[in-house]
């Protein structure tokens, strides 16, 4: 049983703990050259709490952050929580729709915005009837547009905590959205704790001489917690970059920063392993490598191993239950799956009528554990369907072997009864992926001139290699050769390159329009 005191603020339980431990003066963020301690990024937060409160920001309002990676995302992160309000984030390449979308759904008083996301978010400002301040990081007042740095400037770096009760809110993370707009789930300061201490400390055992480089921006709750906040609470640092992630951008930081822990997904890892030169990159700083958004095939899991020689750690875990919950570990890796429960967590496979599942068979994946949210913000209906009890149903389809290693088989709605069978894309993708010609994939259900459901490819190949109908077929045969005959791929379409979200996930939904 993991205790966790019934009053306790997770800004001060992450950030300020370590000035009373000794380390305020320990390297917290690496940044463009230049080193901040924990004691630079507690003043920095605490500066930025003063500013929010004089704004009037008072307990359990929603601040909207829409920066890139920078310390002040990080400080007004942990600012925001500190005085009780909540922090809600969004990708910084948005349009200003989205904006509009996300303003008016959190209702949030203020947005903590940076030169790329400001004239957007200027532009649907007077659309958002709860947006009473505009402040800018990296630009000088102007109209209504407050500058954080002028006002941080003037403020105290010395901030009491909310006295916040465990339970309180104290963030939202927004679903993908891959139906319908994101939703937020609110999450708890006991939330994050909980699986800090679980997954954080008991899987990733991250020490206090790590560096970690995150390849998601931090606005991802998956790079944020895994790449800052869990860092944080192990006394380590993260190196952090404002740009966009690109193979070259990730070496280069490797090779600068040295960093022992690489948050990944796998398309990085898919796209640094087909880096021209990749085999002489300099991966040795690396004690190993986590994977998340999407499983990793065992394809590409082989491959990796092979190029840089770094462990691997595929996991999976959700907003809804604030981070990693099923996880491979060091030592104990079984490529292809997703590893087994994280300590501190149950899980059971159920068939549709909610009946648990013996090992082997395929079923949605329940998991039990103190950091289950409450709710989807205004979802009501949502809310019953996946927080039942104690228990989250996650939609993700997983089959559980005799050693407890969980295997994802895909998401419920994603199954194709192809000739009264059941197939799970998944399956089709992974051994795409082992033909020397796909460098990435996807399969869905398309409707054959009868109307009956048959699997589609669409396909990334690899530099160099061109389209044709004659690698169509090749792929085709391929397929069938190692598969069950009716699984292959009944049509074949190459494209350039695959339609993905802001996390990084592919857009099934949206490869689906296109043959519509």
């Amino acid at each position: 049983m993991i205790d966790i005191p019934e009053r306790i603020n997770l800004a001060s339980y992450y950030l300020d703990s370590h000035l009373e431990a000794g380390r305020a003066n320990k390297t917290a963020v690496y940044f463009e050259g230049k080193t901040f301690s924990y004691q630079n990024m507690a003043a920095l937060a605490n500066k930025a709490g003063h500013v929010l409160r004089d704004l009037g920001v008072e307990a359990e309002d929603r601040v909207l952050i829409a920066l890139n990676d920078t310390p002040e995302f990080i400080a007004t992160w942990f600012g925001i929580i500190k005085i009780g309000a909540v922090a809600t984030d969004v990708y910084s390449y948005l349009q200003p729709k989205d904006y509009e979308y996300f303003l008016n759904y959190t209702r949030a008083k203020v947005a903590i915005v940076d030169p790329s996301t400001v004239d957007k978010i200027e532009s649907v400002a007077p659309k958002c009837k709860h947006l009473k301040h505009l402040m800018v990081v990296g630009q000088k007042a102007r109209g209504k547009l407050l500058s954080f740095e002028e006002l941080v400037g003037k403020a105290s770096d010395r901030l009491d905590p909310e006295d916040t009760n465990a339970d309180d809110i104290a963030l939202w993370k927004f679903t993908s959205g891959s139906t319908g707009q994101p939703k937020g789930v609110a999450l708890t300061h006991r939330n994050s704790i909980y699986n800090f201490l679980t997954y954080g400390r008991q899987v990733l055992q991250y020490r206090e001489e790590d560096i970690t480089l995150s390849v998601p921006k931090l606005f991802f709750g998956y790079a944020r917690d895994a790449g800052v906040v869990y860092a944080f609470g192990s006394g380590a640092a993260a190196a952090i970059f404002s740009e966009r992630s690109t193979p070259e951008k990730i070496f280069d930081m490797i090779e600068t920063c040295r960093p022992t822990v690489l948050i990944n997904v796998p398309t990085m890892i898919n796209s640094m392993i087909e880096f021209p030169g990749a085999k002489s990159r300099d991966l040795s700083s690396l004690r190993f490598s986590t994977s998340a958004g999407e499983a990793l095939p065992a394809e590409l899991y082989h491959r990796w191993k092979e190029t840089f020689g770094v462990e691997v750690l595929d996991f999976i875990g959700s907003a809804e239950l604030y981070h990693g919950y099923v996880s491979n570990r060091l030592g104990e890796v079984r490529p292809g799956s997703l590893g087994r429960l994280v300590p501190g967590y149950e899980g059971k496979i159920i068939d549709q009528e909610g009946k648990e599942l013996p090992d082997g068979e395929v079923g949605e994946l329940c998991v039990k554990g103190q950091s289950a949210g409450l709710l989807y913000w205004n979802e009501y209906e949502k809310t019953r369907k996946t927080f039942k009890g104690d228990w989250v149903h996650t939609g993700d389809l997983f089959r559980r072997d005799k050693d407890g290693y969980y295997w994802f088989m895909g998401r419920g709605g994603d199954l194709l009864k192809v000739g009264g069978i059941f197939v799970a894309p998944l399956e089709i993708e992974n051994c795409l992926l082992a033909h020397p010609s796909v460098k990435e994939c996807a399969v869905i259900g398309a409707a054959d001139p009868q109307g009956l459901i048959k699997p589609m490819a669409f396909i990334v190949t690899k530099e160099g290699v061109k389209p044709s109908e004659d690698l169509s077929r090749a792929i085709q045969d391929y397929v069938k050769s190692t598969l069950a005959p009716y699984k292959f791929p009944r049509w074949v379409k190459f494209l350039d390159e695959l339609p993905k979200d802001d996390r990084g996930k592919i857009r099934k939904r949206v490869l689906k329009e296109s043959i519509s």
